[in-house]
């Protein structure tokens, strides 16, 4: 098998591999990408100069952009790398040198994602995982390799075992392309499940990102909102409406914007999503439009399936799955982290590839041990509690603050609103043990349904608050080495705690038991 990599898009894999750079097409895009990082103060000089609040914002702004060029093209000379029959290292840096290793038989995921930019010059970046869930252990990246050097690389790192590779370079011999394993399809997007996008409620991240980045410009840049005429305009125009009427024009806004950008993110990230499995023990997602996405979990590194229903999504019989394995940062969150294996999509679907690429539907349609009233009777009361609490503080504003009374009487809905959460967090409830399988679900803005292999518990915890104990339930928190790492059956009452435990993993805790 040929692997290109490098300057020439050629990487020479034996014992003593000399150290390659990166493909030199990443000289037109390292730039750019330092750029982007500096965009916030380019931005807040170029309209502060443009507003006449600094005569030298001009040449402040060409400086940056200078020393944005100039950082990027540093960051592709001083980066190298080598790939041998045992390693994968990355050394980078010029005053703080630092080398990257990754030994091979401890690869566990393999992500090759190109953007935009990458897509545009025929480029790939390759991030080698090693079972790593720490935030800062991100493993290796090999961030500018062609695209056909990042597949034929990506397959090569997972789909074969460490002791038979043998790369070589194009110079030396040409063998034919390894050709990909076999694969079957467990799952491919559905262009009607696009109307699920609305209910993700994605785009309250964009407003979130949109409005720290405009006050950030606004107040490096000094701009005086009140004399640009559309802001003007719309202020004044608000401000000689009611409130309420102002407060449901600025809330249809919100919504509406959230109601396009959570549909064009749907797309932009979910677009041409693939889930399949190879023969060669590995399941392989991808996904993207703008920028694509591949990553691939060995089998053997999966630990269950989460099925997640978002309050919104759950309301339209929608739900999404998500991988419990070592390897996917969860961390960074679901997305970023590479766990997806379907987006959201109708429930029943999302139920049966979760079961498919488990090998067994039971656990995602068992029916679940309720965890009694005394667990009901605790949500309704912190319900109450958090509700009671919220009112009496808005009623201090009142009485000592001078706020208006409406603003007292609005906030009682919050005791019904949360009654019906309560309600909802107590239906949640349940668990159960499966044939091997562990199943949890709790929650309710997002109701999650974990399904763990027992045989993947390396440990249990037991942990019982002041009240839990007065009520005589327990949190049993199941410890494993994919995932979250740590996945809860909460106020479980005491003795069937003990029970689940002892059951799930016989002999585990019988050093900690009294005969």
């Amino acid at each position: 098998m040929t692997t290109a990599i490098g300057p020439a898009d050629e990487a020479v894999l034996d014992t003593e591999a000399p150290w390659r750079r990166l493909s030199p097409r990443m000289l037109a895009v390292h730039p750019v990408l330092e750029l982007r990082r500096l965009i916030v103060p380019l931005l807040a000089l170029l309209v502060g100069a443009q507003n006449g609040n600094s005569g030298e914002g001009g040449w402040w702004a060409l400086g940056i952009g200078v020393l944005g060029i100039g950082l990027g093209f540093l960051r592709y000379f001083t980066t190298s790398f080598r790939i041998t029959p045992t390693h994968v290292q990355v050394k980078r840096g010029l005053l703080r040198r630092r080398v990257l290793t990754v030994p091979r038989d401890r690869i566990r995921t393999v992500d090759v994602t190109s953007n935009l930019l990458h897509r545009i010059f025929g480029l790939a970046r390759v991030t080698v995982g090693t079972g790593q869930t720490d935030k800062k252990n991100d493993g290796v990246k090999l961030d500018g390799l062609s695209a056909a050097a990042a597949e034929n690389l990506h397959r090569e790192l997972l789909h074969r075992p460490a002791a038979k590779q043998n790369l070589q370079t194009d110079a030396a011999v040409r063998p034919k392309p390894a050709e990909a394993p076999a694969e079957t399809m467990l799952a491919k997007l559905d262009p009607a499940w696009i109307k699920y996008g609305p209910f993700t409620l994605s785009g309250l991240v964009a407003i979130g990102v949109l409005f720290g980045l405009g006050s950030r410009l606004v107040n490096e840049g000094h701009v005086d909102l009140g004399k640009i005429g559309y802001v003007h305009d719309t202020l004044d125009y608000l401000g000689r409406q009611a409130l309420p009427v102002a407060i449901l024009l600025v809330a249809a806004v919100v919504v509406v914007f959230t109601v396009i950008a959570s549909t064009i993110g749907y797309v932009l990230t979910f677009w041409n999503f693939r889930l399949s499995r190879h023969d060669s023990g590995t399941l392989h997602v991808r996904r993207g439009l703008l920028t694509t996405r591949d990553t691939t979990i060995e089998e053997r590194r999966l630990r269950g399936v989460e099925l997640s229903e978002p309050l919104l999504l759950r309301s339209v019989r929608g739900a999404r799955v998500l991988a419990i394995a070592t390897g996917l940062r969860v961390g960074r969150g679901g997305d970023r982290g590479g766990s997806v294996l379907l987006p959201p999509a109708p429930r029943a679907i999302a139920a049966e590839v979760a079961g498919t690429v488990i090998g067994d539907a039971g656990p995602l349609t068992v029916a679940l041990t309720p965890h009694g009233p005394r667990a009901r009777r605790r949500r309704f009361t912190r319900a109450a509690t958090v509700s009671g609490v919220l009112i009496l503080i808005v009623l201090a504003v009142v009485l000592l603050g001078g706020a208006p009374w409406p603003a007292f009487w609005s906030a009682l809905v919050l005791l019904p609103l949360g009654a019906l959460l309560a309600f909802d967090r107590a239906a949640s409830l349940g668990h159960a043990l499966d044939e091997g399988w562990l199943v949890s679900r709790f929650g309710s803005v997002v109701r999650r349904r974990y399904v763990l292999r027992t045989d993947a518990v390396i440990g249990w915890n037991m942990r019982t608050s002041f009240f839990q104990r007065r009520a005589g339930l327990t949190t049993l928190v199941a410890t494993t080495a994919g995932g979250h790492q740590r996945y809860a059956l909460p106020d479980v009452p005491d003795a069937e705690a003990l029970r689940v435990a002892r059951a799930a993993v016989p002999g585990l805790l019988n050093q900690f038991l009294a005969d």
